[in-house]
């Protein structure tokens, strides 16, 4: 049973940035999905086991970045240049941990971080 733990969420301007965080229990492949009021959870970053390969939701190429620390199990999003749209709990989930790469599939997750609220207003 993998263990993950969101931070970083708040309240930031449009235009601002902000840096959240995932601890895991262990190694795995890991994404950053965002679920706003109303609407469905939808993938924004992976990176896989090794976090040589990365992929991005096109609504936020450009604008964010995943990265992680291999040696803590913590995975990063850096996001910049934030519009009022991109408001939602963010959680990051895990793959089961047999595979390597990752996926911006909700349902391919094994494993759920509780989230947190990213909230993008002036």
């Amino acid at each position: 049973q993998l263990q993950l733990v969101e931070s970083g969420g708040g309240l930031v301007q449009p235009g601002g940035s902000l840096r959240i965080s995932c601890v895991a229990s262990g190694s795995a492949a890991i994404g950053w999905f965002r679920q706003a009021p109303g609407k469905e959870r939808e993938g924004v970053s992976c990176i896989s086991r090794g976090g040589i390969i990365t992929s991005y939701a096109e609504f936020v190429k450009g604008r964010f970045t995943i990265s992680r620390d291999n040696a803590k199990n913590i995975v990063y999003l850096q996001m910049n240049s934030l519009k009022p749209e991109d408001t939602a709990d963010y959680y990051c989930a895990a793959r089961n941990v047999a595979f390597t790469l990752c996926t911006l599939r909700p349902s391919d997750m094994a494993y759920w971080g509780k989230g947190t609220l990213v909230t993008v207003s002036s």
